[in-house]
């Protein structure tokens, strides 16, 4: 059962960056013009109070409005948050002025790859393999990424202001590493990894149906990542190979089942074309062969045809 969506659009007050650049500019002037006609009020002899008070107010006025400039760029979000409230996520781009009293999460909504390590699993037959995996995902719901799953950031040795948002997005991929494993285990549990008869078609094996098992390994994250508000564009396997310990002997059985695959054709040559001249023979009337003679001559073209080694003729000056 899917969970209610509580993410929604930043819906506060902010301003243009660069008039409050201005606006913050004309903040310090006035700042520095109060303190200064305050003190040359104080040596005229007249009450410089009021003009002190009222530097002080600006400077404090002026330092507010310098903690609230923001930048934004494509497919960026920050996640705003007031005195512990969601209020909502801002993904104007631009340059801005935001509230200073409340908290932003930096995230990125750009895709992002994960080239998993190989991994040893057992197939479905039980035979150990490694296989690895290259997922694409990206951040979809913002709320449930920020808050329904542990991406604190404040603990991180060197996190700053301006690169937590890449502290973020690296526990974010910590976080699809680990359910990125557990589902590529799953999936691989539930294939073989190669059919072991030759009718290759009839099965879904895990080098035969690599669509298949793709979309099969991308629902399976999908899953597991929806409670993080997290989601695969593309999940692939990009590493298949039998584990070190039984890859000799499972070389050994592919080569026995090409050999015998190869044989089979070689086979079914050799009777079409024993046939095809005992047909012949008998057709054009060249010679009558007994079904004695049929027999050994049958036998001898199919030792020649089916041999390894040229045959060595040997010449029959006798009757046939």
């Amino acid at each position: 059962m899917e969970t209610m969506n509580k993410e929604f659009e930043f819906k506060g007050g902010y301003l243009n960056g660069f008039l409050m650049i201005f606006l913050d500019i004309l903040l310090w002037c006035a700042t520095f013009s109060c303190f200064i006609l305050g003190i040359v009020k104080s040596d005229s002899g007249n009450s410089f109070a009021p003009w002190i008070i009222l530097s002080v107010l600006l400077l404090i006025a002026s330092i507010i409005c310098c903690c609230g400039f923001s930048m934004l760029e494509p497919n960026q979000a920050k996640v705003m948050t007031f005195f512990g409230k969601y209020v909502g996520t801002f993904r104007k781009t631009g340059f801005y002025w935001l509230n200073p009293f409340m908290s932003v999460k930096n995230v990125s909504l750009r895709a992002r790859n994960l080239n998993a390590e190989p991994i040893k699993v057992n197939d479905k037959t039980g035979n150990p393999i490694l296989i690895g995996l290259v997922v694409v995902w990206k951040l979809k719901d913002t709320y449930k990424a920020i808050f329904d799953i542990d991406t604190d950031v404040s603990n991180t040795a060197g996190a700053q202001v301006g690169n937590s948002a890449t502290a973020r997005m690296n526990k974010f991929e910590k976080f699809v590493a680990v359910q990125s494993d557990s589902a590529l285990r799953e999936v691989a549990g539930m294939y073989a990894y190669d059919n072991e008869d030759t009718k290759e078609n009839e099965v879904i094996t895990l080098r035969s149906g690599a669509n298949e098992i793709n979309d099969v390994l991308t629902d399976k994250l999908n899953e597991r990542l929806a409670m993080a508000g997290l989601e695969v564009t593309e999940a692939r396997i990009n590493y298949l190979a039998y584990a070190p310990e039984i890859a000799a002997v499972m070389l050994r059985r592919q080569q026995a089942a090409a050999i015998i695959t190869a044989r089979e054709k070689i086979v079914d040559g050799a009777v079409s074309m024993v046939k095809m001249a005992l047909d012949k023979l008998s057709e054009e009337s060249i010679v009558n062969l007994t079904e004695e003679k049929k027999a050994s001559m049958v036998s001898n073209l199919l030792v020649v045809l089916c041999g390894d080694e040229p045959a060595q003729p040997i010449v029959n000056s006798g009757s046939v």
